[in-house]
C-alpha cells in the first residue's frame, strides 16, 4: 500500500488538497480548514523541491498543520474582541456648550467644540440641571442621544 501511494501521490495533489481546504474554509470560518490548507500547500512545494516519502509528507502535515492551527489561535486570541471606536467611549473628551437648556431626565440640546460622531450639535439628557451657556461634557452616548454633565 505504502508503494503504490509512493508512486501515485505526486507533490501537486498536496497543493490541490490544499486549496479545497482553504475554499472549505471559506464556508466555515473555524480557521481549522485553512491550516489543514497552508500545511498541505506547504508540503507540496517541500515534495517538489526534496521528493520525500508518503509516511514522510503525511507526518510532516500533520506537525504543521498542529503548528499552523495552534499559531493561528493563539494570534486570533490576542487580538482585541471589542473595538474602541464604538459609540460607547466615543470622544468622551469632547466639551460643549448648552445650547437648549437641559432638565433632570428631559431633552435639550448642546454644541460641542469639536465634532462628535460626525456632529457638532446634538439632543442631550442629565442628571442635573443645565441652563443655556453651561460648559458640559460626555458621560454616555446611547444611540442619537447623549448623555452630560457639567464640568467641574
Amino acid at each position: 500500500m505504502v508503494e503504490f501511494l509512493n508512486q501515485y501521490v505526486v507533490w501537486w495533489h498536496w497543493v490541490v488538497l490544499g486549496l479545497i481546504f482553504i475554499i472549505t474554509e471559506m464556508a466555515t470560518g473555524t480557521f481549522i480548514s485553512l491550516g489543514l490548507g497552508v500545511a498541505a500547500i506547504i508540503v507540496g512545494l517541500i515534495d517538489l523541491l526534496l521528493g520525500m516519502g508518503v509516511v514522510y509528507q503525511l507526518l510532516l502535515w500533520i506537525i504543521l498543520s498542529v503548528a499552523i492551527i495552534a499559531a493561528l489561535f493563539k494570534w486570533f486570541k490576542s487580538q482585541p474582541t471589542v473595538s474602541e471606536t464604538g459609540q460607547s467611549s466615543y470622544r468622551f473628551d469632547t466639551l460643549g456648550t448648552v445650547t437648549e437648556e437641559i432638565h433632570p431626565h428631559h431633552r435639550g440640546k448642546v454644541a460641542f467644540d469639536t465634532p462628535v460622531l460626525g456632529n457638532t450639535v446634538w439632543h442631550a439628557t442629565s442628571d442635573y440641571d443645565l441652563p443655556e451657556g453651561s460648559r458640559i461634557k460626555i458621560v454616555e452616548v446611547n444611540g442619537q442621544l447623549i448623555e452630560v454633565a457639567p464640568t467641574q
